[in-house]
């Protein structure tokens, strides 16, 4: 009997969820009712309308303050450790924001003084936020998404490994991304390829390792498990996996790292190590950051459009938060985006004297 009862908030009253469930509808129609939203049907309406009064469901403050035609708001939170990739998200948000007239705060999630993402999150929405913004690793984390989802708030997922269904995301195709930018080296004439993995808790890192892989057996390439170092997204963890990789004997003529921070560490060992990028070592990098050109030689990379996608991420959470045409489709649209591979001064074919055997 228990096992049927509606999930309750920690104080005790029913969720939008609970609502949803007993009338047989999603949790944004039951939000689009709360806040006399056109475009439900009345007989869906109608049964909203006596799920909320018969479990005395009391809308949180977020959708009072839509009904009351307040200013939206909405949070970018973030949790990444590349603060290049960060940039670009910030800049693409804030910008489109200001065009749509929305209120934004940005809010990081890493645990502080006891606080956790959920609890976070859980207070913004107390507080009035109805739409968030997430970039990786957050748009992976499909619980953070259905707390937000659960409480009949917006929830869009920048840059997830894959579209969830449950939500609106906008994404690249990161495994034929990382496919071309593999095929790209291996036909400069490089066959010692090394590879840096992403953050583990990513899921777009095990596409872009799989992208490597498919494109060397394609080849008809042997994979030197020597050759594919664990990072994390970080300028310090692409430092020590070029260090690994560059300690192979034979060591790799090329080098791939899954960002451009940790491409750029990449090209910082080399350095240390006395090599010259490219005539010695070829690296490139994937996402295309102001890093990508701050660091000499520049990066050849794969061009993730990270401002496109959270302007579009944000132009998405306004219409669905007006109630705009569209808004229903909205959201759970997965919108895909086309990504670039960019050649610049970093890459070139391996010398005679590496392409000896041994």
């Amino acid at each position: 009997m228990s096992a049927s009862r509606p999930r309750r908030r920690q104080s005790g009253q029913p969720t939008i969820s609970d609502v949803a469930r007993e009338a047989n509808c999603s949790p944004m129609t039951v939000s689009r009712v709360i806040n006399d939203e056109a475009g439900v049907r009345s007989a869906t309406r109608e049964a909203v309308l006596k799920a909320i009064k018969k479990l005395d469901y009391r809308p949180n403050r977020a959708a009072r303050s839509l009904a009351a035609g307040e200013q939206q708001r909405i949070a970018l939170l973030y949790d990444n450790p590349s603060t290049a990739y960060l940039a670009e998200f910030l800049m693409g948000a804030l910008e489109e924001a200001n065009r749509s007239g929305l209120q934004v705060v940005v809010q990081s999630v890493a645990d502080t003084d006891g606080e956790t993402g959920r609890d976070i999150i859980s207070r913004l929405i107390s507080s009035g936020f109805r739409g968030f913004i997430l970039p990786p690793p957050l748009s992976d984390d499909q619980s953070i998404l259905d707390l937000i989802l659960d409480h009949g708030a917006i929830a869009i997922a920048v840059g997830p490994g894959a579209a969830s269904g449950n939500g609106a995301s906008v994404l690249i195709d990161e495994f034929q991304a990382a496919y071309d930018m593999t095929s790209h080296i291996i036909g400069l004439g490089h066959r010692r390829i090394g590879f840096i993995v992403g953050n583990p808790q990513q899921v777009a890192s095990s596409l872009r390792l799989d992208g490597f892989r498919k494109a060397m057996e394609d080849a008809g390439l042997e994979i030197d498990d020597r050759l594919v170092a664990q990072g994390r997204f970080t300028y310090r963890s692409g430092m020590d996996a070029a260090e690994k990789l560059l300690s192979v004997d034979p060591r790799p003529t090329a080098i791939f790292a899954s960002n451009d921070d940790m491409a750029a560490a990449t090209v910082a060992m080399a350095h240390r190590r006395h090599l010259e990028v490219p005539t010695d070592l070829t690296v490139c990098g994937f996402d295309d950051t102001d890093l990508a050109r701050s660091v000499w030689p520049e990066l050849t990379t794969i061009r993730q459009p990270i401002r496109e996608m959270t302007a579009w991420a944000v132009r998405t959470a306004a219409t669905m938060l007006r109630g705009k045409r569209g808004a229903s489709s909205a959201s759970t649209e997965a919108h895909i985006m086309p990504y670039e591979l960019v050649r610049r001064d970093s890459d070139t074919a391996p010398s005679l004297l590496q392409r000896r055997p041994g």
